[in-house]
């Protein structure tokens, strides 16, 4: 049982991540999860309540025997890192506030590990795939719904949750459109008349009244399409396209990325589109484009 002065301190620095940062819930939600844990630990380690200071006093061993423990429980690097970033970023703000030094914690150093790529499309599967996913339901305005919607991942960039919450408000689609993505940032979509067409084509077949407040994709009974209809449609596709299972809704996006990139875009606009918090993310679709190269240089060059 964490005590209620550390349960308290964690409580108000998640409400100052959501109020000053814009942390959405489902950060906060695994923000609380990592500390609790965090302290949980700290608490039987050092056998003793985990007061402000007995955190004070928390040293490298201390962090190292954290660390190893999450890792012995099957904790991937990446995960790990993830908890301690949280940790580190509790511990900065409440030393600040207790006066003590944080430094023995925020000395200790992330596990390494290896970056995954990004896994977009080539150009032809993409467009292979949107013509696939129109024909993988016989009734005619779902057909139409699906295509819309991937075509919105694809063409916009958006992320399948992004797309899935629009509202009959915003049809017809205007040529770019607000997005409200992670954390509650805010970005501006330019769209295609290729996505505003495909969106117009659902609308025209669709047979349930869409309310400006309403989800503008909806289900075979008239509710908010699940996100899982898609994923399953665009499996459906890809497996009779023989795409690898990488192959999802979220490759369109990544596809989005990629493909602007090798047309020239500027990384610092597709980060804006894609509504990156940092340009190091963004700049991952730079690795994916040096990977295919050196894919291609293998090929032609393959070693003895």
């Amino acid at each position: 049982m964490i005590p209620p002065a550390a349960s308290d301190a964690l409580d108000r620095w998640l409400d100052g991540l959501s109020a000053l940062d814009g942390a959405s819930e489902n950060t906060r939600t695994a923000y609380r999860t990592d500390l609790l844990g965090w302290l949980a630990f700290m608490q039987q380690h050092l056998g003793q309540p985990i007061a402000v200071g007995a955190i004070a006093g928390i040293g490298v061993r201390d962090m190292r025997a954290w660390m190893s423990h999450e890792r012995g429980r099957g904790l991937s690097p990446r995960s790990l890192a993830r908890s301690l970033s949280a940790v580190k970023s509790f511990i900065r703000w409440l030393a600040e506030r207790e006066g003590f030094d944080p430094t023995a914690i925020l000395s200790v150093r992330a596990p390494k590990f290896h970056s995954k790529l990004p896994r977009p499309l080539a150009e032809d599967a993409a467009r292979a795939m949107l013509d696939r996913v129109e024909l993988q339901s016989q009734e005619g305005w779902i057909a139409a719904r699906d295509l819309a919607v991937v075509t919105l991942l694809y063409g916009c960039g958006l992320r399948i949750s992004e797309a899935l919450g629009l509202t009959g408000a915003a049809h017809p689609l205007p040529t770019s459109l607000r997005i409200r993505g992670k954390g509650g940032k805010e970005r501006l979509v330019p769209v295609l008349p290729v996505a505003r067409q495909a969106v117009a084509d659902y609308v025209a077949l669709c047979p349930h009244e869409l309310g400006a407040d309403a989800p503008l994709f909806r289900g075979a009974r008239g509710g908010a399409v699940n996100a899982r209809q898609i994923r399953k449609v665009v499996e459906q596709a890809r497996m009779q396209l023989g795409l690898p299972a990488t192959a999802t809704p979220h490759a369109f996006r990544h596809s989005f990325a990629t493909h602007l990139l090798n047309a020239g875009g500027d990384l610092r606009a597709i980060q804006e589109l894609l509504g990156h918090a940092s340009l190091s993310t963004t700049q991952a679709y730079t690795s994916v484009d040096a990977a295919r190269l050196m894919e291609v240089y293998d090929r032609a060059h393959p070693r003895a």
